[in-house]
């Protein structure tokens, strides 16, 4: 499912025009981009927590030349989905 079949899907479960769902979607992922931005946990109960973990720098291996690499510190988005979620 792309965006535009989530905003289709939203527009007919909630009586809304394509458009009203469209803002409401963009509304929403820009506000959970700018909580993890933030560095805030975004929960939404039955679906799943976003939270923004810190990895630490690392010693890697180029695949190709078997060389070895020092990959960087650096925060990623977590998902962690809700126990019934898919049920």
């Amino acid at each position: 499912m792309n965006k535009t079949d989530l905003t289709n899907e939203i527009a007919a479960k909630a009586g809304l025009s394509k458009a009203d769902a469209k803002k409401a979607l963009d509304a929403t992922l820009e506000s959970i981009a700018q909580a993890l931005a933030n560095e805030d946990k975004v929960q939404l109960i039955g679906f799943g927590t976003f939270s923004v973990v810190a990895k630490e720098a690392r010693t890697g291996i180029n695949p190709r030349t078997k060389e070895k690499i020092e990959i960087p510190a650096r925060k990623v988005v977590k998902f962690k989905p809700a126990t019934d979620l898919g049920k």
